[in-house]
């Protein structure tokens, strides 16, 4: 049986607001004016209230309508609620990106984060600029759960499984890259042997025990050593660039990370599925504006640059 809220189930909600009007006003005849009710409707209303509450609410002196003692405890909290439904019951406005403030939560890899926001706010800052954003960092990719709890606004990661398909998600295949290995400039050619008599730097995010690679070389009977394990990818080309340990990693970020340290580009000597980047997104998002504006700015994004830079 149900029983929560056992007094809103007997009371009829719409006797609220004429209680506020006549509490504010002390006239039943401006009270409904405000309400653009007659007079005979709004006593009626009146009357039901008094008869639900079990209390005269109101009584005449002279020409006021004054509150007993229960309505004046009862008129402030009436009055919070009211306030605070109509604010939130109140129509979002058309969203505008040239004026809006608001701030999106993404979850994000460093890898993510530098596979898409260099092109993204390149964009922003003409079209949106204060839209505002807050990275997270979370344990797992992609952040699916977090999304669909409403914990983020977008979450940007490789593919998900195939039986992990929400209807309520949006899903937007950013792009399909390859993996190469970079090393320091000494090394000269990288064959599969000296792929596997070489020690490597591996980025976890999640702390996952075996990535990608270490799967498909253990489909085709090899495994890698391992010297360093690290959840972030920011010191990673210059520990590569000093020592002699290898490192795979998505050619596009290869090639960035290369103009900031002295590395040198290698194929990746086996075969291995391409790496893939999705941005996902919830349909029926808490920042419906925002994100519905982002979505579709992400989709045209490619065009965009294409068209900006010829």
């Amino acid at each position: 049986m149900n029983i929560m809220h056992p007094t809103l189930r007997r009371l009829d909600l719409n006797l609220l607001p004429v209680f506020d009007a006549v509490y504010r006003h002390r006239s039943v005849r401006q009270a409904a004016e405000e309400l653009a009710m007659s007079t005979s409707a709004l006593s009626h209303a009146l009357s039901r209230l008094r008869a639900t509450l079990n209390d005269p609410l109101f009584y005449r002196e002279g020409h006021l309508m004054c509150p007993s003692v229960y309505a004046s405890q009862l008129a402030p909290a009436i009055a919070s609620a009211l306030a605070h439904l109509n604010h939130q019951l109140t129509p979002q406005a058309e969203f505008n990106p040239a004026t809006t403030t608001d701030c999106l939560q993404i979850a994000i890899t460093d890898f993510t984060a530098l596979s898409i926001f260099p092109a993204l706010m390149a964009e922003l800052q003409y079209t949106a600029p204060g839209l505002r954003f807050e990275f997270r960092y979370l344990p797992h990719s992609p952040a699916l759960n977090e999304l669909l709890a409403g914990e983020v606004d977008f979450a940007l990661g490789f593919s998900a499984p195939q039986d992990s398909h929400y209807a309520e998600l949006d899903e937007i295949d950013w792009f399909t890259d390859e993996y190469v290995v970079i090393s320091n400039p000494r090394r000269q050619q990288l064959t599969l042997d000296d792929y596997l008599a070489a020690r490597h730097l591996v980025v976890t995010p999640w702390n996952e025990s075996k990535g990608v690679l270490d799967r498909e070389l253990e489909r085709l009977g090899y495994r890698r050593q391992v010297a360093i394990k690290t959840p972030s990818m920011l010191s990673a080309p210059f520990i590569i660039a000093d020592s002699d340990l290898l490192m795979a990693l998505p050619r596009s970020a290869a090639e960035k990370l290369k103009q900031a340290a002295g590395i040198t580009i290698f194929a990746l000597p086996f075969a291995v599925p391409p790496f893939e980047v999705k941005i996902y997104s919830h349909k029926r998002s808490g920042k419906r504006g925002a994100a519905q504006w982002l979505h579709k700015m992400l989709k045209e994004l490619p065009h965009m640059q294409t068209t900006r830079n010829t």
